[in-house]
This record gives structure tokens, C-alpha cells and sequence, in this order.
């Protein structure tokens, strides 16, 4: 049973995630707490560590939820459901629709969606941010180290285009984010 609970959330989400990995984040989030596989704080986690992992995020999350509930067998069924849409959606439109992109009502379409999944990313963004660097205040008045973090690292993130010319790689910003995790929160 579990298998197919898999294989259909995650087919629900390849079907219907549209802008990418990140626009994808709301819905694979509804369909993991819908079936009940893993609580709100663990799903965070796991995007943190999807997030930081190489490859696309929505596949490392499907494959990190899949194994987590079903071992390596629910990894695969997971991954295979999640990325099955865009492969048929993609074999389509380069056999049977490749014409239609030149159509300016499909371009129009397209270029309609575009605000949208922007949208998307930037409320799960601030809600992310919210999350994991605001309310643990709340929760936990001692803890201000998570919006230390946080405004440490957008400041490198912003501040390094003015002071070196350049953006900071995401690698150098992963590995200093997880140098203070560890030096903050190592017990």
C-alpha cells in the first residue's frame, strides 16, 4: 500500500509542478503531510538537506521521502513516479508540439505563468525564512542564533557582489552555512 501511496503522491507532483523544483516545494509539502508521511519539522529538514545535496531537489526530495518511508524500493518508486510527467511531457512536445512554441498565444501562455511561479518561490521563501529563522524566537526566546545565521549569511550572499564584483558561489554558501550550524549548534 505504501508503495502506491508513493507512486501517486509523487506522480501528483510531477504532474503538477510547474516553474521548477522550488515552485514545486508547496505541493510536495501538502502531499507529504496529506498521507502522513513525515510531521512539518522533519520536512523542513529534509528540504534543507535536499537543498544541499547535488541534483534536482525535487527528485532528491521524492527519493529522500520514498527511502525514508519504504527503503531503497520506496526511494525508487518515489523518484521514478516524480520524474515520469516531464519525461512523457517533454518526449511529447519535442515529437508532436515543437511547432506550437512558435504559436504567440502559447508564448503568451508561458510568458503568463512566468509571474506566477515567481510568486510561488519567493512566498516559499519568506515562509521558510519565517519558519526556521523567526518563530524559533517564539519558541525558543533563548535561541537567536537561527536569524544571526540567517542575516550572516544573506549578508555574505548580497554583500559579496559589492565588495569582489561577483556573486558568491551557492557551494562557498552552503559550506559556510554549515560551518556555523556546527560551531552553533554542535552539542
Amino acid at each position: 500500500m505504501i508503495y502506491l501511496e508513493l507512486f501517486v503522491g509523487f506522480l501528483v507532483v510531477g504532474l503538477f509542478s510547474f516553474g521548477g523544483a522550488y515552485a514545486a516545494i508547496p505541493l510536495i509539502r501538502d502531499v507529504v503531510l496529506l498521507f502522513g508521511w513525515v510531521d512539518e519539522d522533519t520536512l523542513t529538514n529534509m528540504i534543507a538537506l535536499s537543498e544541499s545535496t547535488p541534483g534536482p531537489i525535487m527528485v532528491n526530495l521524492a527519493t529522500y521521502v520514498g527511502s525514508s518511508r519504504a527503503g531503497i524500493f520506496g526511494g525508487i518508486i518515489a523518484t521514478v513516479a516524480v520524474v515520469l510527467p516531464a519525461f512523457f511531457i517533454i518526449l511529447l512536445i519535442m515529437i508532436v508540439l515543437k511547432k506550437m512554441l512558435e504559436n504567440k498565444y502559447v508564448r503568451a501562455i508561458l510568458g503568463g505563468l512566468k509571474p506566477c511561479i515567481i510568486g510561488i518561490i519567493i512566498s516559499m521563501g519568506c515562509y521558510m525564512i519565517i519558519k526556521n529563522s523567526i518563530m524559533p524566537i517564539f519558541q525558543q526566546p533563548g535561541d537567536l542564533w537561527a536569524p544571526v545565521i540567517t542575516v550572516i549569511l544573506s549578508i555574505l550572499f548580497f554583500g559579496s557582489k559589492a565588495v569582489i564584483k561577483k556573486k558568491m558561489s551557492p557551494i562557498v554558501l552552503i559550506l559556510i552555512s554549515a560551518a556555523l550550524g556546527v560551531a552553533v549548534y554542535w552539542n
